[in-house]
This record gives structure tokens, C-alpha cells and sequence, in this order.
């Protein structure tokens, strides 16, 4: 049996020798590098963090966050050793990096460093015994000849991997499973006892019993046959357990939840504040089953009064329940076509916290005063008791607000000045947003309609019109007034950042423009008003989609953090989550800060400190990853089951990305990716730039470029790679000679002036779809 206490024997005779270095450096010193290895060093085995605390006596939350800091950098130098058990050890000196697995198809992989350094290459060999999401441990052995660090492996600290879905396959005596997820180069063998009664072709479980070795593959059971691999819903089963989705309720969370009922009781009403006579509205998508905001807006002299009520989770979700627990261990709903994993029972996400109509809910409230130019002036957070006087869907609000329809208008009388209000507010907000350089790519959106058997029938685009801009403007808002909310109360929070572009995608990018005579202002810290002035003068260039993709490809991904950071995207110096409640763990946690404050308790007292919020903050994200991951891997398999009829036909499409391996064509009509490989380019040898995203032949002078129109034909259609190929149409030119389409002219040819009221033809990378719109920011 192991103990985690620390030995018995006395530690008070150790001082640290460095103490009067330490506070001359720091403010609030702690110990130093020194005194925790001699501490390591008197124990004779591993300690966990808050054992190294427990005897230094460190108990404050700012004490507890710079140990961990230290400790993370000690790691990094190679002093000390995080181990899978969560217990630091001294290490043996050299520099070791820590991070995460990233796996390839070809049996290669990178390590992605928990410092956020850039990725290290791992050969073959070093893959071998590892699985991607593992975490290890590595030293730099060197560069390889794409300049690239590469390194070693010296320990695994965590196994990621315990189970993985893919086909059964028989070949002669073997039996093994071919993993679903490309990215796991190996096979796992399967026992003749282990094989579940599951025969040859079929998508199962597999339990992994025995990780992989240097000399070894990895050893599986499986535990679950999910059928064939055709049958109607399967790709939804097999990403949900290949991205291991939570999707059943535990028996302690559904017992704990056994006496809600569909109605508030009365009792939950009292102390809040009575807002059941104005007339709030939810306004979403037609197909929407949870409702967790509404709005309500009236004019006043100095401006606007804005309502934006959240369905208030935080009063059923509680720290230390079982609900709260499944709600972190999700973190997010996850989105498929026609199917919801959502974040909390049903009871919760579609009844007691859904602002249905007609039916009292609690809220919390952002109460904003904003005045003429669309500035919010102040803002103010209450608890409250709502009824909601109408679900309305955006394409009828957008019917009465934009198109005046007469029939609509009649029908909603009693809301139309509360509608014609709220339309105002937004188009003064609107300007405020394009003023201060807010960005506002158009990017195409699609939505996918089944028909019998669940086999797809179309993939249609969505129309955003100024009804979803709207609800996502006032969201907007929201969010920002609980970030300086939070930060003027100076709460432990979880803070939506989004950091501009790195210097090496500046760079690139900048590179990129140049070549088409465009220039990015801004210097070495372009700001989003220079992003967004650049896309204003381009709109009506033929290559206006290129440059809108090349410059949505040099921003970075938005993250949950504590960290006082702003948001680039949307311009803003704070920015957090507090509008999706339902569906969103980290709008959960900015309710429970702001009632906190309501409480008028301190911040010392909160039942989250910084630390927390800093490893809630990489959890959240990481979960937003994955289900974003398993969206995009149903969609991929859809569309793939879709063109599978379609082999031999020929389509228009716009390139979509260009790689050394050839390139990406979306097909207009449809909205399916797809590659043409750079091996079906006869007739010359074509190399690649990364920098100006072409191809380029090298006799002929052809280039394929991000953004050119094509044809192509669909050659092959693979399911279980979830990949479409294509290949080049060739067409009879002018002269009569052969000549492939999308072929740009040598010279550059002079672009039109941009008129500022025109829109570009933008579209979408197809494995990017979404099937709900909610604002991601």
C-alpha cells in the first residue's frame, strides 16, 4: 500500500540558503530552486505539489501559484520529474521538455510543449511505444533537415489513450483492430478469447490491455460491437467513443436530480428582482431547444436601456454535486447533425434553465445603459424572476425588422416597438463595433438535410442576416461587461482570450501581401481596425476570398485563461463567457463569481482561487477541442457517404488550400472538400511555396493558388479515411489546345476600386460546418 504522507522525519532544520536572494528578487518570495531539491533530497522519494507546500508552509493563493510556476520551470530545466502518479523527483540534470503527443498518419509525430514553445519532431521510432495525447517527457537531440527541433523521449508520464473504435479485420490467424483515428499509426491485436463474437468488417470497442512498446504493438479487448460500418447514426457512435464523449448520466447525478419538477417552485422566487412584465424575448435558430438568453431594449433620453437575462444555471448547478461534477467532466455540449450530447440533463438544458414562453424562470441579469453612439456607459448584474413573451426564430425577426413584412409586423403588434428598439441599439452598436476595428470576416456557414435512413438529402448554406448579428452583438456586450465586472472586483475568473497573430504568422503573412502589392498596417503590432481597413480595400479585388482566408489563417485560437489578457478578434481589453450557461462549464464559473460578488463577499473567499482557474481554464479548452473534433469528423463522414454516388462527376470548386501534397478544392454547389493530389498533375513538375500558397510548374509556369476556380471530377470516395479525391478536368481553350481550368494569368492584373457596401463570395472550408449558430468568440 503507498502512502503519500510525507515521512516522519524532521524537516524544520532545513533552511533555505537562498532565502535573501529570493525576496530581493521577489515581492512575496518563495523557496528557492535550492531548498526544493534539498527538500526532495532529505525525503528520498517523489512528493506531490501540495506536500512540497504543506512544508514550506505556503497557504495563500498568490504563494500556491508561484510554487506551481517553479515547479513547472524546474521541470523544464530538467531539475526536477512530474511523473504519472502527479509527484515531483529530481531529475538528472538535463534540460527535459514536457508535453503532449501529436500523432500523424505516416507513424511520425510532434510533441507539443506544455511552455507553448513550437513543436518538436518525433521520428517513427520514437512513436513506437506512444500513443497521440500521451504525455512525456523529451530532450533535443538536434534539427533535422527541415529545420525542425527533434527530440527523444525519456519518460511517459501519462497514458491518454484506453480505448479506441474502429473495423474489426480477420487476415488468415491475426485478428486486429485498424483504429478509426488515422492519427494512431498502430494496429491492435486482438486475442481469439478477446474478440467479443464480432466478426470481420464491423466497428467495435476495443479496451486497450496492454500499452505499445519499442518491440511491441499495443494488445486490445474488445468490449462493445457497434454494427457496420453503413448503418444509419454510426458515424455519431464512433465519435463519441473515439473522442471518448461523455454521453451517459451517472446513477449519482440522475439520484441527486430525482426531485426537480418542470415548474420553479416558489420559494427559489423570493429576493430577486421581478422582471415578468417586460417583455423579454428569446430570439435563436429554428431548430433550437434550449433558449438561454432573451432580450428586451427600450429607448430613453440618453440613449438605450439594454435587458440581456441568462437562464440562471448557477442556481441548480451547485460545487460538490454530482451535477457539477458531470458538467465539468463535459465542459460543453457537443453539437452534431440532428443530434445534441448536451452539457446538462434534459430536465435542466430544455426545462427548468431554458427561457421557454409563458412559463416563470430565474435569471441572472446584465442590465446595460448605452448611450447614443452605441457606447456601453455602465452596466449592472441582479439575480431576477422572468417570463419570456415569445420564442422568436431569426429568419421572422429579420422578416419584420429588415424586410417590414406586413403579416409578420400584424401578428407581433404588442412586441413591434420593443423589436423596432432593439434594431436601433444594434445598428448604433454596430457602428461602435466597426469603429473600434472589431472583426467580421464572412465566412459561409452550411447545414445539413437528411432524408430517409438518415442518408443525406442536401447540404444548404445559411444566411446570416441581421437578426442572428443582433443577438450576437448584444451577447457580445454582455460578456464584456462581466469581464470588467470580474476584473474591478479583482475575482479569480476564466476569461475568453484571444491573442493577436505571432511574429512568425506575421511575418508570413506579410510576406503573402507583398507579393500582391497590399501592405498591413500596424508594423510589427497590427491592430484588428488594420486587419479590417486592409479587408474594406480588397472587396472587390477577384482575390478578395484568397486574402480574407490568408488572413483568418494568421490569427491564433481563442482559449479559456485567467490571465488579464483582451481579446484581438473583437477588439476588446476583457473579455469572458457568460451568455450559454446551459451549454458552456466556463459561463457557469462566471456566474458563480458574479453572485459571489452580489453576495458582497470577498474574493479571498470564493470557492475558486487562480490556480483553479488556470487548470480549468486548459480543461475547458481542451474539451471545446474535442468536441469541435468529433463535430468535424461526423461531418467529414457524412459528406464522404454523400459523394460516394458521385464517383465519375464533374463539378466547379474553388481552391481551398494548397500543401506540398497537392490541393483542397471545396465544390460551390455542395459544399464537400476534397484533394487533388499532386501526383494527377501531368504534364509538369510542380513545386510549392509555402509563403505565396501555390503550386508552381516548373516548364510550364502554371499555378494552382489558393483561391482559383476549378473543375474537377470526383475520382474515390473513402469512408473509413474520411477523405474525397478529385482530379483536374481538362477543357479545350480558345485556341483549341488543351488547357487546365483555374490557371492565372502570369502578370497581375489591375484590381477595381473597393466600394465599401459590397460583400465578398466567401465560403468555408467543408469540414468546418455547423449545423447551430451560437456565438464562439
Amino acid at each position: 500500500m503507498t502512502n503519500d504522507t510525507p515521512s516522519n522525519q524532521d524537516t524544520s532544520h532545513l533552511e533555505d540558503p537562498f532565502a535573501a536572494r529570493e525576496a530581493e528578487k521577489y515581492p512575496h518570495p518563495i523557496p528557492s530552486r535550492e531548498a526544493i531539491l534539498q527538500l526532495l533530497q532529505s525525503h528520498g522519494k517523489p512528493l506531490r505539489r501540495q506536500q512540497i507546500a504543506d512544508q514550506f508552509q505556503l497557504e495563500s493563493a498568490d504563494a500556491l501559484e508561484a510554487l506551481r510556476r517553479r515547479l513547472r520551470a524546474m521541470e523544464r530545466d530538467g531539475q526536477l520529474v512530474f511523473n504519472n502518479r502527479q509527484k515531483y523527483s529530481i531529475g538528472n540534470g538535463q534540460t527535459q521538455i514536457a508535453g503532449r503527443v501529436l500523432g500523424h498518419p505516416e507513424g511520425f509525430g510532434f510533441l507539443k510543449p506544455d511552455d507553448g514553445s513550437d513543436d518538436l519532431f518525433l521520428t517513427p521510432r520514437e512513436m513506437k511505444p506512444l500513443m497521440p495525447g500521451d504525455r512525456v517527457s523529451v530532450r533535443v537531440t538536434g534539427i533535422d533537415r527541415k529545420g525542425r527541433r527533434e527530440a527523444a523521449v525519456i519518460d511517459i508520464l501519462e497514458r491518454n489513450t484506453h480505448q479506441v473504435v474502429g473495423r474489426f479485420h480477420v487476415e488468415g490467424k491475426a485478428t486486429f483492430v485498424v483504429p478509426d483515428n488515422k492519427k494512431i499509426a498502430h494496429e491492435i491485436l486482438i486475442a481469439k478469447e478477446d474478440t467479443g463474437g464480432a466478426k470481420k468488417g464491423q466497428i467495435v470497442v476495443a479496451e486497450i490491455i496492454q500499452q505499445p512498446g519499442p518491440h511491441c504493438q499495443p494488445i486490445g479487448r474488445i468490449t462493445e460491437v457497434l454494427g457496420m460500418h453503413m448503418a444509419p447514426g454510426m458515424e455519431i457512435a464512433m465519435a463519441i467513443r473515439s473522442h471518448d464523449l461523455p454521453d451517459q448520466w451517472p446513477a449519482t447525478l440522475l439520484h441527486e436530480i430525482r426531485h426537480l419538477a418542470p415548474t420553479v417552485p416558489e420559494d427559489a422566487k423570493q429576493g430577486r428582482e421581478d422582471l415578468r412584465s417586460l417583455p423579454l424575448v428569446t430570439i435563436d435558430g429554428e431548430d433550437a431547444r434550449d433558449f438561454d438568453d432573451a432580450v428586451h431594449a427600450k429607448k430613453t433620453k440618453q440613449g438605450w436601456k439594454l435587458y440581456v437575462a441568462i437562464a440562471d444555471v448557477s442556481h441548480y448547478v451547485s460545487p460538490g454535486t454530482a451535477l457539477d461534477a458531470e458538467a465539468h467532466n463535459r465542459s460543453t455540449s457537443v453539437y452534431f447533425p440532428e443530434k445534441v450530447i448536451p452539457m446538462l440533463p434534459e430536465i435542466l438544458s430544455n426545462g427548468l434553465c431554458s427561457l421557454n414562453p409563458d412559463v416563470d424562470r430565474l435569471c441572472m441579469v446584465c442590465e446595460m445603459t448605452i448611450d447614443h453612439d452605441g457606447v456601453v456607459t455602465r452596466s449592472r448584474f441582479y439575480d431576477a424572476v422572468m417570463r419570456s413573451k415569445a420564442r422568436l426564430t431569426y429568419t421572422k425577426v429579420a422578416k419584420m425588422l429588415v424586410d417590414r413584412d406586413a403579416k409578420l409586423r400584424e401578428k407581433h403588434t404588442d412586441l413591434l416597438s420593443h423589436l423596432d428598439a432593439l434594431y436601433s441599439l444594434y445598428q448604433a452598436m454596430r457602428h461602435q463595433r466597426e469603429q473600434r476595428g472589431a472583426m467580421d470576416f464572412d465566412t459561409q456557414e452550411t447545414r445539413i438535410v437528411f432524408g430517409p435512413q438518415r442518408k443525406i438529402a442536401e447540404i444548404v448554406p445559411l444566411v446570416r442576416n441581421d437578426a442572428h448579428k443582433l443577438i450576437e452583438e448584444f451577447m457580445i456586450a454582455a460578456n464584456a461587461s462581466a469581464a470588467r465586472f470580474l476584473n474591478r472586483k479583482k475575482m479569480p475568473r476564466l476569461l475568453r482570450i484571444h491573442d493577436g497573430p505571432s511574429s512568425e504568422k506575421l511575418l508570413a503573412l506579410k510576406t503573402f501581401l507583398g507579393e500582391l502589392g497590399l501592405r498591413l498596417g500596424g508594423d510589427a503590432t497590427p491592430t484588428p481596425l488594420d486587419y479590417m481597413k486592409l479587408l474594406e480595400s480588397v472587396r472587390e479585388r477577384k482575390d478578395a476570398h484568397l486574402i480574407q482566408t490568408i488572413l483568418l489563417r494568421s490569427m491564433s485560437q481563442a482559449v479559456y485563461s485567467p490571465e488579464t489578457k483582451g481579446h484581438f478578434g473583437l477588439a476588446l481589453d476583457a473579455y469572458t463567457h457568460f451568455t450559454s450557461p446551459i451549454r458552456r462549464y466556463p459561463d457557469l464559473l462566471t456566474h458563480r463569481a458574479i453572485r459571489h460578488c452580489l453576495q458582497e463577499r470577498k474574493p479571498a473567499e470564493f470557492h475558486y482561487n487562480h490556480a483553479d482557474m488556470v487548470g480549468l481554464g486548459e480543461h475547458c479548452s481542451a474539451n471545446e477541442r474535442r468536441a469541435d473534433d468529433a463535430t468535424r469528423d461526423v461531418i467529414s463522414w457524412l459528406k464522404c457517404e454523400y459523394m460516394m454516388d458521385k464517383i465519375g462527376e464533374e463539378f466547379a470548386g474553388i481552391i481551398s488550400g494548397v500543401t506540398g501534397f497537392g490541393f483542397f478544392v471545396e465544390l460551390q454547389s455542395i459544399y464537400v472538400e476534397g484533394l487533388v493530389h499532386i501526383a494527377s498533375l501531368d504534364g509538369d513538375y510542380f513545386m510549392f511555396d509555402a509563403g505565396k500558397h501555390h503550386l508552381v510548374g516548373e516548364r510550364t509556369g502554371t499555378r494552382y493558388r489558393l483561391g482559383d476556380a476549378v473543375r474537377v471530377r470526383v475520382v474515390r470516395v473513402s469512408l473509413d479515411d474520411k477523405k474525397i479525391d478529385f482530379e483536374l478536368v481538362r477543357q479545350s481553350g480558345k485556341n483549341g489546345k488543351s488547357a487546365k481550368p483555374g490557371k492565372p494569368s502570369k502578370t497581375p492584373q489591375p484590381q477595381p476600386k473597393a466600394d465599401k457596401k459590397d460583400k465578398p463570395d466567401s465560403k468555408k472550408p467543408a469540414g468546418k460546418s455547423r449545423n447551430r449558430r451560437k456565438h464562439k468568440s
